[in-house]
């Protein structure tokens, strides 16, 4: 059957291609002593900080339990704090230090080498950013009309 071809199915190149594009990233989180995941933890918060926990694993696609372990060792390497809520301890706050806000200058440069390395040109990145985030748009809105 054609259908089941590999060559065929839409998830495969979506799949290497994003290992593929993260493991670009990783010589030069190498330098700034980032693991990707890590990354992207920091580029949410260098944007917007002192979210809680839920707000960042929403901006993320993650659950807690995946991001709790992240974020202890990201506390660990001082890098942000953990606060409770004094009014509802259930919420936790996360927030940049000072060495993880500096980390940000360093990191600034990471975007257009990565644009750079994959010979891209800002309209290219744009035009895959765009479906890409189109595509999570449309899957995320399937997926809340089954949960509904």
């Amino acid at each position: 059957m054609e259908l089941l071809k590999l060559s065929n199915q839409l998830c495969f190149p979506l799949y290497a291609l994003s290992r593929k594009i993260t493991g670009h990233y990783l010589p030069l989180l190498d330098k700034i002593g980032l693991t990707y995941p890590q990354y992207l933890v920091m580029l949410v918060l260098w944007e917007e900080n002192g979210l809680s926990v839920k707000e960042l694993g929403q901006k993320l696609m993650l659950d807690s339990g995946t991001l709790s372990p992240l974020l202890k060792k990201m506390e660990d390497r001082l890098l942000l704090t953990r606060k409770r809520l004094k009014e509802d301890e259930r919420v936790v706050i996360i927030s940049l230090t000072e060495t993880g806000e500096a980390l940000k200058e360093n990191a600034s440069r990471i975007p257009e080498e990565i644009k750079c390395s994959l010979e891209l040109s800002y309209q290219e990145l744009e035009q895959m950013r765009s479906l890409a985030t189109g595509m999570l748009d449309k899957l995320n809105q399937i997926e809340l009309v089954r949960s509904n």
